[in-house]
């Protein structure tokens, strides 16, 4: 590298030590105040913070700014101004006000808004978030921002995720200071989302429409070997994955990105890269620099970098785990079991309400990671089912049985203790197994929700989680609000005795890919929402408005234009995949399986012609079997196009959502198969695009 690590790291960053040599002494104060306590930035220091950002955004190479925000798509978006400001005398100045810092005016009416907004409402705005550093990216200062409407509407992520961020913090401290704690003024959640990708040569790529328009393929037969060896995963890396991930580290430790672990990982070309945890706004803001710079760094290196959640079938798709905790302003994680009477409550409280939120809330949870790439990964012996679950491992589900019971509890290490209230036995991280099956696990100080999908936004499932622990807590300060000092103790015990005993049956520490859990989830009551149709319907339940107009997370307007906005997406995307693979069977496969049979009868005819007598009932079963699977191409196809035409004509989105997924994706299905089975049996020369066998061992 150019530099040493501790010099490189954070070197295109507007961070706190930048902001602490660059701005006056008053105005740093002024500024940390707004970011540790959200109060309102004063145009004064907004104004000094501008001059000070445009001096030292120059001084590293910059020439434009753009407000960066995160649009209800899957990407980021951007608008460049320079800095330059003409002056009387034909020259420029660089020039960046606070005014220009704080606010931006996007076209607000050609992103996605889910009936927000008519064509003709133009106007949006972009508002600065002091809370997510500023940095330099290709000679711009981007500054993070977040996205409404004219009138006002959240059109984005990252404001609903604030807000859900303000919620939790101030419902975390109303309980703290009730159950004795009332030395903390601030809870911040964190989460390091692990992302998953594939690598694959990008002139392999590019000879892929599927890939191309889909991110993923639709048709391609299994090659020989795929991933039953199970000698990819944490294997020695390749010299080009080894130079790609080494300039990908570099290029996000500029950015004050702490990329921290990388490794194969268990598919054929596929790679993992894990951060260390962050404040949960920051954490999001970095993952999407990070798919965008992943993708950036492939292509230099002759690759092109997929991040769709299944771009291959038979073999492992790619997540991304969620781990997420709480951290108080003293410095305790209140998800890290203790070691006093104290400490051991509070990490029940808080443990016991994040079981209660994800019970009561699964239904969101998975709305949250739903998507058209995920629902081909959920459930699929690579991923976790899609029925939300809890691991708690053998050792934390005796506490809370032992509570429920009213017994002691005998830890592993032969200590009995009395529970509840009054002491918990402290035990070390990582004392019980890990349980890649399930959804959301307990890994010894924070859970991890392992069903996000490697495209996902992190923003999404981090505003449900916030909320509802958030109503959690809520009705836990409510109850105990309403007992005396001297019974506080026992009222406590009472609580976490009720809420283990009402929500237990989220708790799972089993084998989720069993049909017996399946059955078992049922039994429970648990939801089993299979497919992003199948799961959106819920997200404007009574039951789930309530929670999310309530804490002021969206409005009624925004919330169901976010419902609009995801079943459009699905709608559209399965509309994509369906002409995409439509072209690839009636442009290039049929084409090819027409021009193998010819070769195969000229070369039966000229075995015929030198030898009259030769058999050429190899010629003919082949050319059976052809010609029987490009028939069964060609009728599915007329299938899927009359279908998908069907379904693209219904006037309700969720109507033309399930249609697409209940009957198009089985004609895709269906198509496949018969394509699969072709492509197996026709030489690679004429094949008219690469094949697995390539795509999956060509780096």
């Amino acid at each position: 590298m150019a530099q040493n690590i501790p010099e490189l790291y954070g070197s295109l960053v507007f961070n706190d030590k930048i902001m602490r040599n660059k701005l006056p002494k008053d105005m740093y104060k002024a500024l940390r105040k707004t970011i540790q306590n959200g109060t309102h930035l004063e145009l004064d220091v907004a104004n000094s913070v501008a001059v000070a950002m445009k001096e030292w955004a120059i001084e590293n190479g910059a020439t434009h700014y753009t407000h960066w925000f995160q649009p209800m798509t899957d990407f980021t978006a951007e608008k460049h101004d320079s800095f330059i400001s003409p002056t009387n005398d034909g020259q420029v100045i660089m020039d960046f006000s606070g005014k220009e810092l704080v606010k931006g005016e996007p076209d607000a009416s050609s992103f996605p808004s889910g009936g927000l907004r008519a064509t003709f409402e133009a106007r949006g705005y972009t508002a600065w978030d002091p809370t997510s550093p500023a940095f330099i990216k290709d000679g711009t200062l981007y500054i993070p921002t977040a996205f409404c409407s004219y009138s006002g509407e959240a059109l984005d992520k990252k404001t609903p995720l604030l807000r859900s961020m303000d919620t939790l913090n101030k419902e975390a401290v109303r309980i703290l200071n009730l159950i004795g704690n009332n030395e903390v003024r601030h809870v911040s959640t964190t989460v390091g989302p692990e992302q998953e990708y594939f690598l694959v040569d990008k002139k392999l790529y590019e000879q892929r429409k599927d890939l191309i328009f889909c991110g993923r393929t639709l048709i391609g037969a299994p090659a020989p070997k795929g991933q039953e060896m199970e000698d990819h995963y944490f294997g020695t890396l390749k010299p080009r994955v080894t130079a790609y991930m080494h300039d990908l580290d570099e290029a996000l430790w500029k950015l004050g990105i702490p990329a921290k672990t990388k490794h194969n990982e268990v598919a054929p070309a596929q790679h993992e890269l894990a951060p260390v945890f962050d404040t949960t706004n920051v954490a999001v803001d970095h993952n999407y620099l990070t798919m965008e710079i992943m993708k950036k760094v492939a292509d230099k290196h002759g690759m092109v970098c997929l991040l769709n959640e299944k771009p291959f079938e038979g073999i492992n798709g790619s997540g991304k785990h969620n781990n997420w905790s709480m951290i108080t302003d003293t410095g305790i994680n209140l998800l890290d079991p203790g070691k006093t009477p104290a400490e051991n409550t509070q990490f029940l409280v808080f443990l016991v309400a994040v079981i209660k939120a994800v019970d009561e809330y699964a239904d969101l949870l998975r709305i949250s990671v739903a998507s058209p790439g995920n629902d081909h990964r959920l459930g699929a012996n690579e991923a976790p089912p899609a029925i939300v679950s809890i691991f708690l491992g053998d050792e934390l589900t005796e506490v809370l049985d032992s509570i429920e019971n009213d017994t002691f509890f005998n830890s592993h290490g032969a200590v009995q203790m009395d529970i509840g209230a009054r002491v918990l036995p402290h035990f070390v991280k990582d004392n019980t197994d890990r349980n890649r099956t399930s959804p959301f696990a307990f890994t010894g100080n924070k859970f991890e929700f392992r069903m996000l999908g490697s495209s996902a936004s992190v923003a999404n499932p981090n505003i449900i989680l916030n909320t509802a622990v958030a109503e959690a807590l809520r009705q836990f300060s409510e109850q105990l609000e309403k007992v005396s000092a001297e019974n506080l103790e026992q009222s406590i015990h009472n609580l976490l005795r009720e809420n283990i005993i009402a929500h237990k049956r989220v708790i799972f520490n089993g084998n989720g890919y069993t049909d017996e859990w399946v059955e078992e989830a049922e039994k429970r009551g648990l939801f089993n929402l299979k497919s992003t149709p199948d799961a959106l319907p819920a997200m404007i339940s009574e039951k789930n408005e309530a929670l999310l107009i309530g804490h002021k997370i969206f409005t009624k307007g925004e919330l169901h234009s976010r419902y609009e906005i995801k079943l459009e997406n699905y709608v559209k995307t399965l509309h994509i995949e369906s002409n995409t693979l439509a072209e690839m069977i009636q442009k290039d496969l049929i084409p090819s399986v027409t021009a193998y049979m010819e070769q195969i009868a000229r070369t039966a005819s000229l075995k015929k012609s030198v030898v009259p007598d030769i058999s050429v009932a190899g010629e003919t079963e082949l050319l059976t079997t052809l010609t029987t699977l490009s028939e069964a191409m060609a009728k599915s196809l007329k299938t899927l196009k009359e279908d998908t035409a069907k379904a693209s004509a219904c006037d309700n989105l969720q109507e033309s959502a399930n249609m697409y997924q209940s009957v198009v994706l089985a004609d895709m299905e269906t198509l496949r198969k018969s394509a699969d089975a072709a492509e197996a049996l026709i030489p690679e020369a004429l094949l008219p695009y690469p094949t697995y066998g390539k795509l999956l061992f060509s780096i």
